[in-house]
């Protein structure tokens, strides 16, 4: 990877920039776009403390007609990008003040990625959590170093207190910006798959209010090959990004979702410095449905063996959903930036897609009641290689003929081909036989 010259000169004047009040950092007063110089100077330091994570070919290329590279980004410690960002910004910052320590309040990628490199780097770290956050995030926090703190039932309630605390105890208060410093150190993502993949076509990135990755990673690429497209996915449900560039400015009055389904891709647009990259340098930003995202998780599963959130599979979900139709036959990288999904929503996740993607589905139909009847509707669904779910029988609410019974069958199949092709033995046997539409 090349160094240019000014690298230092160009650090030092990063680091000149960056404020040592301990109230906030307002990073973001270091308002100018980031040229490939600052980008390579992150990549040069960070080199030892953040993966280098393949960009594999995937099995699903013939699945969409076009060569596709998968940037594994969730194999990094936290299971997330913006490690590369936050190690940067923390490296980055004065001795001083790294001595006296640095505080966050979220429970989201950002503080993990914050917990677990100030734990490394022996700067004092402190993460403000609501009590509403689940069990599992806070014991994970506290294994990667940082002391955690319950306080408040929301974010805002912790987020004010660790202003507070910040203030009395001169720690300095992070929150995710789109400071210089930040976005190269995302941008290092950039130089990493125009590395390790020649002749690209296009990348793929998730987009939404945080498009720090976005915009770092299209600095980097743009310097390299301007031919190179790089595209942006975000939620329909949450179009920040796409807003705030119609709008010229960050939308900041934007309705978003809590869920912890869509993490960062739901956050309202945090700065000028993102968007005007984005802006600048991102060939085409589309929007895809919660479904698509669903379903892309699901792909990514059965294929790749990868556990990733909405976030790590939005991306994908550009292709699911048919929105990039000019990349057929195209050599293109998709970024797969994040894989922290509590198990929880995970099996929801799954189930749902399998539902949406057609190979889960469920009828009912009325039989006599007898065992007979039952047995030669499960021959059926054997002789059609479907897998039985779950099967129910109704005898007291049923309001046909006396001495039926009504049976409700959940069974798996191989794809929508399959399914359409049970449903029509089924419907010439019996051909009541009512099917719950997803």
């Amino acid at each position: 990877m090349k160094i240019v010259s000014r690298n230092e000169e160009l650090l030092r004047d990063a680091l000149s920039r960056i404020p040592q009040s301990s109230s906030r950092t307002s990073l973001s007063s270091y308002n100018k776009l980031i040229r490939f110089e600052d980008i390579s100077a992150a990549a040069f330091k960070i080199q030892c403390g953040v993966q280098k994570t393949p960009c594999m070919y995937s099995r699903l290329s013939k699945q969409y007609g076009m060569d596709i590279y998968l940037k594994k980004e969730f194999l990094q410690y936290t299971g997330s990008v913006k490690e590369r960002g936050v190690l940067y910004l923390l490296t980055s910052l004065p001795q001083d003040q790294q001595r006296k320590g640095v505080i966050v309040a979220s429970d989201s990628n950002f503080s993990m990625a914050v917990a677990y490199h100030a734990s490394e780097l022996r700067i004092p770290v402190f993460v403000i959590m609501s009590t509403s956050t689940s069990p599992a995030r806070v014991k994970m926090c506290r294994e990667y170093g940082a002391m955690v703190i319950s306080y408040g039932t929301t974010a805002k309630d912790s987020q004010t207190h660790a202003r507070r605390l910040a203030q009395e105890n001169a720690y300095l208060y992070l929150e995710e910006e789109d400071s210089a410093v930040y976005l190269s150190g995302l941008g290092t993502v950039g130089l990493e798959v125009y590395e390790q993949v020649p002749k690209l076509d296009a990348v793929i990135f998730p987009a939404g209010g945080h498009c720090g990755l976005l915009a770092g990673s299209a600095a980097a690429l743009k310097h390299l090959n301007p031919h190179i497209s790089v595209i942006g996915v975000e939620s329909e449900s949450f179009p920040v990004l796409q807003q705030s560039l119609k709008a010229g400015h960050p939308i900041e009055d934007q309705a978003c979702s809590n869920h912890h389904f869509y993490g960062d891709v739901s956050g309202l647009c945090f700065g000028s410095n993102s968007l005007q990259l984005t802006g600048k340098l991102v060939d085409k930003v589309v929007a895809v449905r919660e479904e698509d995202i669903l379903v892309s998780m699901l792909r990514l599963l059965e294929y790749e063996r990868a556990t990733v959130d909405a976030e790590g599979a939005i991306g994908l979900a550009a292709l699911v959903a048919g929105k990039l139709p000019e990349l057929k036959g195209k050599r293109v990288a998709i970024v797969i930036c994040s894989g922290n999904l509590e198990l929880h929503l995970l099996q929801q996740c799954i189930a749902r897609a399998l539902t949406l993607d057609n190979r889960v589905c469920r009828f009912s139909l009325v039989l006599s009641d007898s065992s007979g009847d039952i047995s030669k509707l499960l021959e059926i669904l054997a002789r059609e290689e479907a897998r039985v779910l779950d099967i129910k029988q109704e005898h007291t609410f049923v309001t046909s003929e006396l001495f039926t019974v009504e049976v409700t069958c959940t069974v798996e199949t191989r794809d929508k081909i399959h399914t359409a092709q049970l449903r029509n033995a089924l419907l010439e046997r019996y051909p009541t036989a009512t099917w719950t539409e997803r």
